[in-house]
């Protein structure tokens, strides 16, 4: 039978998930969630967090501090009591939180069993407290030669003592906690994870408005990483330690601006309401005796949602500011809630929207949407400590009416703004229901067939013969005569064509439905053959690499964007399993004579490339042709150059394009390209270098 910290010790998985990055993350989580908590309760508002570069990290708030008088029933301090007893803390009774993320009081006991060293210091009553453990057991390092995990230990014979170590000014409260994981529970390679500390920090701070969270880090790693980035950005390098502060006070109205990965189609709509319910739950009485008591309990909802004009659905719930990626009963019942507004608004607008027999799914309503929703509410029950699921049954009808009556009441408003922005959300919606049931109906024809087998094929499509998807490529290139000489310097076993006029439409701004009916755009997904947007599936695919291939100018780096958006957006998949590619066709030819032998053929891709190639040519003493040709576009190429170039495996280059690389341009693309014309003129009245003479006017 194990006792108390041991347990956790011998089954750590059962208290933190993993023992990898993820467990010793969940246990910073569970420090930082009871500063969060007091925070919520009205006290203080202020929390650092410190990463060292020992690989120790610190937790600090001005709150109310943990208590320092002694606990009647164990006789040991509070300090202690919080440290070293599981199912122990200030959310067991009904007084101290009205809704916070520790509910089951292991929070901090577990994390202290799980560190190899833990301190922890209190201001309160004009003193700073202090204690100290080593892998749950309470004591005093010898810190004389350093501070850290490896000091000398003594740990308490007889009763345990809380150090008075310093004063502070009365008034003065707060706690300290840092701690070194314990490398013996701990993967090797388990370290805590920079980026998402700082979306953890980010997100609560969105969810807690008013609340400022500071993250500093100065372990070597961070700091090098910060140097880099630095370096590439021209911006100064970070001295000591990487710290980021966030507050923020629009809360997640703010958040769901934040989070959206699209332009918006409607204003971001708060939806907030309140319900009770009663539970039957074990109650401390005046005794402190667990007696089972009917309360009356209120969940309290505020949700935040806007519709964008992409089709991704980005959902984050949370109860009492912990997050719930998993889900749970309110989520399902914000989804119900949704569905029934929605489902109730279209068919009172059928003949408008010319809807038919068919009916909405879940997705329809759901594509485009960005929220935030979040419900208040004490002791609620979550499936595991990990708390990743809410199981409170009453929460799932409380949210969905809350929700159904708000949204009801937007989307029937004969106010005008909401009105107009109504209209186009059941468009959309009804938009997505029509797209998802002619896939349905079309999905059995997008196979790998070439174009003598399928005439739907556009007859500008060049295809290959192999039937090898994985070895398979498709060149997407500028215009015919680039298509021309291309044809020639193909493999024509596994290298396909398709040419497009010139510059596509610009999908950032266009609808779904624009964006189909254009022909470019719609040869290109139907030569790919895998769908587009929700319904596109990658093993469906006929090509195993995409290859544009745009010339080396202004417009060819447009097209190449332009291209690269419409992948993002509707052949996303395709993009994150790393098959789009970027020819690099070269600038430049530079023939070198030689002598009583065949000429030599340089290929050069930058300005800067060819200044130097010349440099070096002169001062080995060596001639070349005047002028240099210099290519315009890819049809200025002969066959066996551009084979040579840019198509023959054994000697092109290919830039692969990420998800990076591609969220970029849609950024990008969204800023210059968009509906907003007021980030257009900043970005070119900032402009370096824009002067009267370089303008065509």
């Amino acid at each position: 039978m194990l006792e108390g910290l041991e347990a956790v010790r011998k089954r750590p998985g059962m208290y933190i998930g993993s023992t990898d990055s993820r467990g010793l993350m969940h246990c910073l989580w569970e420090i930082i969630d009871n500063s969060v908590d007091e925070a919520l309760a009205g006290y203080g508002d202020t929390i650092g967090v410190h990463l060292y570069a020992d690989g120790s990290v610190q937790v600090a708030d001005v709150a109310r501090g943990i208590p320092v008088d002694i606990e009647p029933k164990t006789g040991l301090t509070g300090v202690e009591v919080v440290f070293t007893k599981l199912h122990a803390g200030g959310k067991f009774g009904t007084g101290s939180y009205a809704a916070s993320g520790g509910l089951h009081g292991v929070g901090a006991s577990v994390v202290n069993a799980l560190s190899e060293r833990l301190d922890v210091e209190v201001d309160r009553d004009g003193k700073t407290w202090a204690m100290s453990f080593r892998r749950g057991e309470p004591g005093v390092f010898d810190d004389r030669n350093g501070i850290g995990p490896d000091a000398p230990f003594t740990p308490f014979i007889a009763d345990s003592e809380l150090r008075v170590i310093g004063k502070v000014k009365r008034g003065v409260t707060g706690s300290r906690i840092r701690y070194w994981a314990d490398r013996q529970i701990f993967t090797k390679d388990a370290a805590f994870r920079h980026d998402e500390l700082v979306a953890r920090a980010r997100q609560t701070a969105f969810l807690v408005p008013g609340l400022a969270i500071t993250i500093a880090d100065e372990r070597p790693g961070t700091l090098a990483a910060a140097a880099e980035h630095a370096a590439a950005s021209g911006t100064a390098a970070p001295v000591g330690a990487v710290v980021e502060r966030f507050k923020f006070d629009g809360g997640i109205a703010e958040f769901v601006d934040h989070l959206a990965p699209d332009s918006a189609l409607t204003d971001t709509w708060r939806i907030t309401g309140s319900g009770t319910f009663t539970e039957t739950v074990p109650m401390l009485d005046a005794q402190g005796h667990m007696v089972s008591t009917e309360v009356e309990r209120t969940c309290d909802v505020d949700v935040a949602v806007r519709w964008g004009s992409g089709y991704e659905t980005v959902l984050r719930s949370f109860v009492n500011i912990i997050a719930t990626p998993k889900g749970g009963t309110h989520q399902a019942g914000f989804e119900n809630g949704l569905m029934k507004a929605v489902r109730a608004q279209v068919d009172a607008n059928a003949r408008k929207l010319k809807v038919g027999q068919d009916k909405l799914e879940k997705d329809d309503v759901l594509a485009g949407l960005t929220a935030v929703l979040t419900v208040r509410l004490p002791e609620p029950q979550f499936e595991g400590q990990t708390k990743e699921v809410l199981g409170t049954p009453a929460v799932r009808q409380i949210v969905a009416n809350v929700v159904a009556k708000r949204l009801t009441e937007i989307l029937s408003s004969t106010q005008r703004t909401e009105k107009a922005q109504a209209a186009v959300l059941l468009e959309k919606v009804v938009a997505e229901m029509k797209s998802r049931i002619s896939a349905r109906a079309h999905k059995e024809t997008q196979r790998r067939k070439n174009a003598l087998e399928n005439s739907s094929l556009p007859t500008k499509l060049a295809d290959c013969r192999s039937n090898d998807v994985a070895a398979s490529e498709l060149f997407i290139v500028e215009g015919d005569s680039a298509l021309g000489t291309a044809k020639l310097a193909r493999n024509s076993e596994y290298q396909a064509l398709l040419p497009i006029r010139g510059k596509i439409l610009n999908v950032q701004k266009a609808s779904v439905s624009d964006m189909l009916s254009n022909a470019e755009c719609a040869s290109i997904i139907q030569v790919v053959g895998a769908g587009s947007g929700r319904t596109f599936e990658l093993d469906q695919a006929r090509y195993g690499k995409i290859i544009i291939m745009s010339d080396a100018d202004v417009d060819g780096a447009h097209i190449r964007t332009l291209l690269l958006t419409l992948f993002f957006r509707y052949m996303r998949p395709m993009v994150e399993a790393g098959r789009v590619f970027a020819a690099v066709p070269p600038l430049h030819r530079v023939v070198v004579i030689n002598r009583g032998k065949p000429n030599d053929t340089l290929y050069t891709y930058s300005e800067q490339e060819l200044q130097g190639v010349l440099k070096r040519l002169e001062k080995a003493g060596k001639r070349y042709q005047e002028p240099i040709q210099r290519y315009k576009g890819l049809g200025e190429m002969d066959a066996d150059q551009l084979a040579e170039t840019t198509m023959d495996r054994a000697h092109r280059t290919l830039r692969r394009v990420n998800v990076v690389d591609a969220e970029q341009a849609a950024r990008v693309f969204e800023l210059l390209m968009g509906n907003d014309v007021a980030p257009r003129k900043e970005f070119i009245l900032a402009g370096e270098g824009l002067d009267r003479d370089r303008i065509d006017a």
